[in-house]
């Protein structure tokens, strides 16, 4: 299977120079064997190094915490559920390049690991900053509300059907801006971010302070 890499680059929100990065990043051991090339667990252990770093140097800014607190919290950003479910929400986990007919024979560790590869392979590209805003930006909502679940569950309790999530994209490809339109109740309201994610975020925070001043 050919990587399409600038589908890839335009889910991760990051333009490499050097594309053979990404490449690797998506190459399970079983398949490197294969094909006599070099696999991505080299990556995933300095993608893990360098995802603990910058979860870490966040925290400790962020608000305080003691130690305590923040090794708790900083397992739950990175443990194997949270990354396999990032993964799976930038629509990733179909490019891993393995051998075997089906997922099951390769686990779920290879395809959370590809979080930390991906970020590996920025790392190497382009270095400290752009890793840090591709790891931020997915990860730092984690840590506080979660808006488009909160939103949800309130059109649930209505009755109501789904919100509904309109994305446009503008500014330069490895640094891009969203802008997310939500709607919901004849309502709209919007969000501006580095990720549609956060894009998402900012808009379905902004419904429901419309929706909640509406029964004030």
């Amino acid at each position: 299977m050919k990587l399409p890499i600038s589908k890839i680059e335009e889910k991760i929100g990051y333009v490499f120079q050097n594309k053979s990065f990404l490449e690797q990043a998506f190459v399970h051991s079983s398949y490197g064997r294969i094909k006599g090339i070099p696999d991505n667990e080299r990556m995933e252990y300095l993608g893990d190094a360098v995802l603990q770093l910058i979860v870490t140097e966040w925290q400790y800014f962020k608000d305080g915490a003691d130690e305590g607190r923040m090794t708790k919290g900083r397992q739950k950003l990175v443990c194997e559920e949270t990354l396999l479910a990032e993964v799976e929400e930038l629509g990733l986990q179909g490019y891993l390049q393995y051998v075997g007919k089906r997922k099951q024979n390769v686990g779920e560790k290879a395809f959370s690991s590809i979080f930390e590869t991906i970020v590996a392979a920025i790392y190497l590209d382009g270095g400290y900053e752009p890793a840090k805003s591709f790891v931020l930006e997915r990860m730092s909502d984690r840590d506080d509300t979660n808006y488009k679940g909160k939103l949800q569950e309130f059109l649930q309790k209505q009755g109501e059907n789904y919100p509904e999530y309109q994305l446009e994209k503008s500014g330069k490809d490895n640094e891009p801006t969203y802008r997310a339109v939500v709607s919901a109740l004849g309502m709209q309201a919007e969000g501006i971010g580095k990720s549609k994610k956060s894009a998402e975020q900012v808009a379905a925070k902004a419904l429901l302070d419309k929706l909640d001043n509406m029964e004030k």
